[in-house]
C-alpha cells in the first residue's frame, strides 16, 4: 500500500501528468461508452484525418484552404461512388457465386480427405477422418444458421449503411472545412498545464498519420495488384480474392496466413494439383514477399518500430475490445501507448539507467 501511495505522490502531484491522465481517461470513456452511437462521427474523423494530408499538400502549393478542401472532398466522393457502384456489385455477385459453389468445393475437399487413409495409412486412419468430416459438417451447419440470422437482420444493416452514406460525407466535409475551429473548441476544455499532453499528441499525430495513410495505400496497392494477377491467371473470384488479400494486410503476420486458405482452396477446386495451381500460389507468395520486404519499408519508414510481440498483443487486446476497428487501429493505439510511456516522467534511477544504456 505504501508503494502505491508513494507512486501517486511522485507522479500525480505533477499537473502535467494529471492533465495527460485526464485526457486519456475521458477519451477512453467516450469511446467505450458511446463508441457505437458515435460510430459515423468517429469514422468521418478518420476519413477527414486521411484527407487532411491531401489538403495540406495543396495548401503548400499556395492553394487557398477552401479550394483545397473542395477539390479533395470531390475526389473523395468520386472514389466512394466508384467503389459503391463499380466494385461492390461485382464483389456481391462473386460472393453469391462462391456460396452457391461451396457445397461442390466442400465435396471435393471431402473426397481428398477420404483418400488420406489409403495413401498414408501409417499417419491417418478411417476413424480420424470420420471425426474431422463430422466436425466440418457441424461447423458448416452452424455457419449456415449464422448466415440466415444475418440475412434476417439485413434490413437493419441496410438502414445503418444508408445512415453512414448520408451522414459521413457531410461530417467529413465539415471536419475538413472547420478543422481549426473544432481544434480550438476542444483545446478550450483542456487543462492549462498541458505541455506533456501536447508533447504526446505531437508524437502520436506524426506516427498515426504516417501509419494510417500508409496502411490505406498498402491495402489499395496489394488489393489491386492481387486482383490483376488473379484476373490474368484466370482464377475464379478474382475480385473477391483480391479484396481479401488487400484487407489481409490490416492484421500483420496473421492476415496473410488466413487468406492463403481460400486462395488455395479455390485454386485447387478449379485446377486440382496442377501447374496452374502452383503458379497461383507462387504468384501469391511473390506478392506477399514484395509487400513485406519492399512496400512496407517504403510506406512505413517513419513509423516507430514495434516489436512483433507488441503488435500481436495489440491486435489481440484492441481487437477484443473494439472488433474490426480495434484490429485496424491496433498499431496506432499501440503507438499511443508507446508515446505515453516515452513522455511519462521517469524516476532518477530510471533516467540514469537509460542514459548509461544510450552511452
Amino acid at each position: 500500500m505504501e508503494v502505491i501511495t508513494n507512486w501517486f505522490k511522485r507522479y500525480m502531484s505533477d499537473p502535467q501528468v494529471v492533465g495527460l491522465a485526464l485526457v486519456l481517461l475521458v477519451t477512453t470513456l467516450i469511446i467505450v461508452t458511446m463508441g457505437r452511437m458515435l460510430a459515423p462521427a468517429l469514422a468521418a474523423m478518420v476519413v477527414a484525418y486521411l484527407l487532411e494530408g491531401g489538403v495540406g499538400l495543396l495548401e503548400r502549393y499556395k492553394l487557398p484552404r477552401s479550394l483545397a478542401v473542395t477539390f479533395v472532398f470531390l475526389l473523395f466522393l468520386f472514389v466512394v461512388a466508384f467503389v459503391v457502384l463499380g466494385v461492390l456489385p461485382e464483389l456481391s455477385h462473386q460472393l453469391t457465386q462462391l456460396v452457391q459453389q461451396l457445397p461442390n468445393i466442400i465435396g471435393k475437399g471431402q473426397d481428398v480427405v477420404m483418400q488420406l487413409p489409403e495413401k498414408y495409412p501409417e499417419l491417418v486412419n478411417q476413424e480420424q477422418v470420420a471425426t474431422v468430416i463430422n466436425s466440418l459438417r457441424a461447423e458448416i451447419a452452424s455457419f449456415g444458421q449464422r448466415v440466415l440470422s444475418v440475412s434476417l437482420a439485413s434490413v437493419v444493416d441496410l438502414v445503418t449503411i444508408m445512415v453512414y452514406i448520408v451522414l459521413m460525407p457531410v461530417l467529413v466535409f465539415f471536419f475538413l472545412k472547420d478543422k481549426q475551429r473544432i481544434i480550438d473548441w476542444l483545446t478550450s476544455f483542456l487543462p492549462r498545464e498541458r505541455a506533456l499532453t501536447h508533447l504526446v499528441w505531437r508524437d502520436v499525430n506524426v506516427q498515426i498519420g504516417n501509419y494510417v495513410r500508409g496502411k490505406i495505400w498498402e491495402i489499395v496497392l496489394i488489393g489491386v495488384v492481387s486482383y490483376i494477377t488473379f484476373f490474368l491467371m484466370e482464377l475464379d473470384f478474382a475480385v473477391l480474392l483480391g479484396t481479401l488479400v488487400g484487407f489481409s494486410v490490416v492484421i500483420p503476420y496473421i492476415g496473410a496466413a488466413i487468406v492463403t486458405l481460400p486462395i488455395a482452396a479455390i485454386a485447387y477446386f478449379q485446377w486440382g494439383w496442377s501447374a496452374d495451381f502452383g503458379y497461383v500460389m507462387l504468384a501469391y507468395g511473390i506478392i506477399q514477399a514484395v509487400d513485406g520486404n519492399m512496400l512496407v519499408p517504403l510506406l512505413f519508414s517513419e513509423v516507430v518500430d514495434l516489436h512483433p510481440i507488441a503488435i500481436i498483443i495489440a491486435v489481440l487486446v484492441f481487437g477484443g475490445l473494439w472488433g474490426v476497428w480495434g484490429v485496424f487501429f491496433a498499431i496506432p493505439l499501440a503507438t499511443v501507448v508507446q508515446a505515453v510511456l516515452k513522455a511519462w516522467p521517469r524516476t532518477a534511477i530510471n533516467q540514469e539507467a537509460e542514459a548509461t544504456k544510450e552511452a
